[in-house]
């Protein structure tokens, strides 16, 4: 399906040297801010406690977000839980403050405005948990991209996996450095976000990378260079990225604007990593493959001719 068709070759790889060289600098300012300020992490990584409450009617979640908030725990979560009556409620941990005090403190405030508030279970998240979790997210991201070289080396080419993971890892850290620059909150719904975004992004090289495998063994276009290629290949698939990428964002959208503060970080993660998605497939994935030196014969192997001298009798 294609909305247009655009009959001449845009040449993007003509300007790739100027788009890398900024997305480096954005590269180098991502790091920076990580290292310098750090993200500013949840409960789940820093430990807290975790309140389960429910009411008979349905809860007013802005306004238990905003008693709770009012208590000076400015980094709680609240947060319908299965049902609408049923609310969940996390709380940063505070220096003398326990577990105890911080429930009961939060309990009486909430009963105050609703008699028919009941807490069906209070815990205490350790640090030692959130350490666990920051462990188990490093290791799924390392696995991720350990996978997708795999595949893409297998599917296509060394040079072709190395781009990818190069333009991948591009946009998570910069995903990374937003969420730094600005300290805001990093959860594990933003490390599910991040995830996402690697999917996400690597299927749009994957897109690109098959068409230009196609272009390179057309015959029609055998006397094209590496780089012509490359603008072929994306060029002809702008319809298709424009329809992908514009009705996830359409979805993206509505749960940023929709989805109230439990799915914002979220949904914000993704906007960031499809709009730099769509980027580094064009301008880091396609030129990084063109600058390893990707050529026509690295994806189609020569033919061996057969020697008919072999075993003729002389």
């Amino acid at each position: 399906m294609e909305f247009f068709r655009i009959k001449q070759d845009i040449p993007f790889m003509r300007h790739a040297l100027v788009f890398n060289a900024i997305s480096a600098l954005t590269f180098v300012a991502a790091v920076f801010f990580l290292s310098y300020k750090g993200l500013h992490f949840s409960i789940e990584f820093t430990g807290g406690t975790v309140m389960e409450v429910a009411y008979a009617k349905p809860a007013d979640i802005e306004g238990i977000r905003k008693t709770v908030e009012g208590l000076g725990y400015a980094d709680s979560q609240v947060q319908s839980f299965g049902t609408a009556q049923d609310v969940l409620i996390r709380l940063p941990a505070q220096k003398g403050s326990n577990a105890a005090q911080m429930s009961t403190r939060v309990t009486d405030a909430l009963k105050a405005q609703d008699a028919s508030l009941t807490v069906k279970r209070i815990e205490f998240v350790g640090p030692q948990v959130g350490e666990e979790l920051a462990h188990d997210g490093l290791t799924a991201l390392l696995f991720v991209v350990i996978g997708i070289m795999i595949y893409l080396a297998i599917r296509f080419e060394w040079k072709f996996a190395l781009a990818a993971i190069i333009a991948n890892l591009h946009d998570v850290i910069i995903i990374l450095g937003f969420f730094a620059f600005f300290q805001w909150e990093f959860s594990l719904t933003v490390l599910a976000a991040i995830l996402a975004v690697l999917g996400y992004s690597v299927n749009e090289s994957v897109v690109v990378f098959d068409r230009v495998r196609e272009t390179f063994r057309d015959r029609r276009y055998g006397k094209l260079a590496p780089a012509e290629v490359m603008n072929h290949a994306i060029t002809s698939t702008i319809s298709r990225t424009m329809i992908t990428h514009g009705c996830t964002e359409l979805m993206v959208l509505s749960m940023l604007i929709f989805g109230g503060p439990t799915l914002h970080f979220f949904a914000l993660a993704l906007t960031i990593g499809i709009l730099f998605g769509i980027y580094s497939s064009v301008f880091v994935a396609a030129a990084v493959a063109m600058w390893l030196g990707v050529k026509r014969e690295d994806l189609i192997k020569p033919v061996k001719v057969k020697d008919d001298t072999d075993g003729a009798v002389v």
